[in-house]
């Protein structure tokens, strides 16, 4: 009887060590796995958002007169799409018209943080806000409302996608900085769809 309590007693403990062996390797297994998974997240968030955001460069050369002068135009440009979005969004009757809006605050907003990325590698800071000439535009559409003011957002969009897509493809063949000219290539692509987009909602509000 006694060497049986004996033979029982050892493997309590065996068993006893095993499990908590077994959930220390787990414990670590897991914060392995979920340590693994901040890192990678946190990696994309330093890449694609914000003020970490970075692009890929094919020359460090410092951007011309010229180059800069667009790059500024172009982003107080961008910031204006956004801002005006983001009123369309809040303020526009039709649902046409909100979608439009909330589509120019996502591309727009996404290149103009490339653009700012590119631009502070090559040594730019580029304008925080709008120009004086975007924030009168801003003001006058914030004073409409209901009808009035979507097709009044509207005609606006389709006039200055217009006034875009003719710059940036300038911009796209003439620009000597092969990084921001690759930029304006792309970004006209996009400016183009948002052209189609307005005349094809600004169509439905006559």
């Amino acid at each position: 009887m006694k060497r049986n309590s004996i033979f029982l007693l050892a493997f309590v403990s065996l068993f006893a060590f095993s499990c908590q062996k077994e959930s220390t390797t787990n414990t670590s297994s897991t914060t392995d796995t979920y340590g693994s998974s901040s890192t990678a997240t946190t990696g994309i968030t330093a890449t694609n958002t914000g003020p970490t955001t970075t692009v890929a460069l094919t020359s460090t050369a410092p951007l011309s007169a010229a180059d800069k002068d667009f790059a500024t135009k172009a982003a107080e440009g961008g910031m204006m799409e956004v801002e005006l979005g983001q009123l369309a969004a809040a303020k526009a009757t039709s649902n046409d018209v909100k979608d439009f809006g909330n589509r120019m605050v996502s591309d727009h907003g996404k290149a103009g943080e490339e653009l700012k990325a590119l631009a502070a590698q090559k040594g730019v800071t580029l304008p925080a806000q709008p120009g004086a000439e975007e924030k009168k535009t801003s003001n006058d559409l914030s004073m409409k409302n209901g009808t009035a003011f979507d097709k009044a957002y509207m005609s606006n969009m389709v006039k200055d996608h217009e006034q875009d897509a003719k710059e940036f493809e300038n911009a796209s063949k003439n620009v000597q900085d092969p990084d921001l000219k690759n930029w304006a290539a792309k970004t006209l692509t996009v400016i183009q769809d948002h052209l189609k987009m307005a005349k094809q909602v600004a169509s439905k509000l006559k």
